[in-house]
């Protein structure tokens, strides 16, 4: 009962994001214009990791999904960036998080939430994806995990907005057959900006110093 009582805590009916069917995969292009995110209805990456409401940089999240991957699209406008001075994009990057990025934590277990999976991806197109188990003690993140997933991120200096693209294949999240009405475990953040003024900011908040907080994630469902 205190375990169920936690989790309705976090967990509040309107804590949800849909995402739309589309009928094939796509070339990423990073680009709100393309058809198959008209379906999409954004949800916001707005407040701090206490709850607190953001005054700038709020960012819109959409999401669709196919019989083989799971796809997002990052809108992330920005003030000032904080960017790795020597990019990798042909291996991942540990430590990502201590530059500007994006990032999808999804878990497909919804009894066992120590269990999740994590996406991130900058501006500069460097990335990192992990295997989460916190319960795997001496290992709760494998990085040496590997999804295959695909992302593309595009910036507009004029605009002062950042786009990030994510395919993510289904093999990376879970094993069940994919249909409408299937439901993940699912935050989204957002970090940006140089220390000591750095942005943390989440979807759902986490009240907590760390994102790896489970029990506040949302969920994601899958409509047609």
């Amino acid at each position: 009962m205190k375990l169920l009582a936690v989790m309705m805590l976090y967990l509040p009916m309107h804590a949800q994001m849909v995402s739309q069917r589309v009928a094939a995969d796509f070339a990423l292009a990073a680009k709100t214009s393309k058809s198959h995110w008209k379906r999409a209805t954004p949800v916001r990456i707005a407040t701090d990791r206490f709850g607190k409401p953001l005054t700038s940089g709020q960012t819109e999240v959409r999401s669709v999904w196919t019989s083989t991957h799971l796809y997002f699209l990052f809108r992330a406008p920005f003030e000032r960036q904080h960017l790795r001075p020597a990019a990798s994009r042909k291996e991942e990057t540990w430590g990502l998080w201590d530059y500007d990025v994006v990032e999808v934590f999804i878990g497909h277990d919804l009894d066992n939430i120590q269990r999740y999976k994590e996406f991130e991806v900058s501006p500069q197109n460097e990335w990192v994806d992990l295997d989460v188990d916190r319960a795997r003690k001496g290992k709760e993140v494998d990085w040496l995990w590997n999804s295959n997933f695909k992302f593309l991120s595009r910036v507009d200096t004029r605009r002062k907005v950042w786009l990030c693209e994510m395919a993510i294949p289904w093999t990376a999240i879970e094993a069940r057959p994919v249909r409408a009405g299937n439901e993940l475990r699912l935050n989204l953040y957002r970090i940006e900006g140089p220390p000591p003024d750095r942005k943390y900011m989440t979807w759902r908040p986490v009240n907590s110093p760390s994102f790896h907080t489970p029990e506040a994630f949302g969920r994601i469902r899958l409509a047609e």
